[in-house]
């Protein structure tokens, strides 16, 4: 349930950064695909569509991915998704093979440098004294 929750959020956050953060939309420009997470057993599955600079998410498995992200369950798919150290959680689920990567390696790379733009901005001394 928790892997459900945080694929959706993720979904979430995706799309409201590219109707709002013009970074994030620089990532967007020229890539019109769709983009799947899940797990291997087939349980769960959320599909991500980058169309003309925004990003829309749907549950349930897309036709054609780009390319698709595979955890081994839904447990491990969280505890990757929710590790401090994401880079390192990644190398070693693929390295482990509890991590499965369909498509272009590319793109996972390209996903991964997406991601740093939906972390909540720190507060600044300022704004922590105000």
């Amino acid at each position: 349930m928790k892997f459900r929750f945080l694929l959706w959020m993720l979904g979430r956050l995706m799309a409201k950064a590219s109707r709002e953060n013009p970074a994030f939309q620089q990532q967007l420009i020229d890539r019109d695909m769709t983009f799947q997470l899940h797990t291997l057993d087939g349980k769960v599955a959320r599909h991500f569509i980058v169309k003309d600079q925004r990003i829309t998410s749907k549950r349930g498995s897309a036709a054609e991915p780009a390319f698709a992200l595979g955890f081994k369950d839904a447990a491990y798919g969280f505890a990757t998704m929710s590790a401090k150290n994401k880079q390192l959680a990644f190398m070693q689920g693929i390295q482990n093979k509890d991590i499965q990567i369909q498509g272009n390696p590319a793109l996972v790379i390209w996903f991964q440098g997406l991601t740093k733009y939906l972390m909540p901005k720190k507060k600044s001394a300022v704004q922590k004294a105000a």
